[in-house]
């Protein structure tokens, strides 16, 4: 039993590119954040086919993984309406997503402003209820997971490396606190509960070389996964879950973790 509290809520509607914090979000079993990673921008030899969209490694997508300088564009999506904003450099910009043209014009902004060396532009592509997930390639299950972030572990990792880490490294759905440090990763088939939802602990996130940007300079400072590999024999930080109990998550909430 721990005292837990939820410190953030995000979702990132476009595989890649900024996140959109929430206050509060409506879980239901099975099913994954609403409106996250519905979206991506297919790089032109991706084999994406949105009439018959089957999961893809990340790197067929524009991401931190190849892209760093990602971290420097502010977007801010709206799902509804499908209006992209994107402000790079100090250059805003917006798109009518569900326009071809503004789709290619939008492609073409944010290729030029992170410099993509592709022959071609990317595509702009969704889905629905496909979600861009890294862990979609595992299975329909993994696609729908939800990842978890105990914020302790990300601050001994800080500690032991004398850096300060910043969680929006690791790209997280959900941020905790109250866990002793990555005691998550040994946690999996435990449930974290908070009111009525409930969520399941399916794995441990092993991480990529997209966690060496660092968010607020949009550089590659710190070799992540080789340092927690070098530190404690593995690459994990944080956990993916499944919603087992639906019901509505908000920040400042507290819970408790089930053996």
């Amino acid at each position: 039993m721990s005292n837990l509290s939820i410190v953030r809520l995000n979702r990132y509607p476009i595989k890649g590119l900024s996140s959109e914090p929430m206050r509060t979000v409506t879980l239901r079993a099975g099913d994954g954040i609403p409106g996250d990673r519905l979206f991506g921008f297919a790089r032109y030899n991706s084999g994406f086919d949105m009439q018959n969209p089957t999961p893809l490694p990340k790197d067929r997508f524009v991401v931190l993984l190849n892209e760093a300088a990602l971290a420097g564009i502010q977007t801010d999506f709206e799902i509804k309406s499908q209006a992209l904003e994107i402000n790079a450099n100090g250059k805003i910009r917006r798109f009518d997503m569900r326009a071809s043209e503004d789709r290619e014009k939008a492609a073409e902004f944010l290729s030029s402003e992170i410099d993509l060396k592709d022959p071609e532009l990317p595509k702009f592509v969704s889905s629905t209820p496909h979600r861009f997930t890294d862990v979609s390639v595992v299975s329909p299950q993994m696609m729908n997971a939800i990842s978890v972030l105990n914020l302790p572990s990300v601050k001994k990792l800080g500690e032991q490396l004398n850096a300060e880490i910043h969680p929006a490294r690791f790209r997280a759905n959900i941020e905790i606190d109250g866990l002793p440090s990555f005691t998550e990763l040994d946690a999996v088939g435990s449930v974290l509960r908070f009111g009525d939802v409930e969520l399941k602990i399916l794995s441990r996130t092993k991480r990529c070389a997209a966690t060496e940007v660092n968010p607020k300079t949009a550089e590659r400072d710190l070799k992540i996964p080789y340092l927690i590999r070098k530190l404690m024999g593995h690459m994990d930080m944080g956990v993916y879950v499944e919603v087992i109990n639906g019901g509505t998550l908000a920040v400042g909430q507290t819970g408790e973790i089930l053996a």
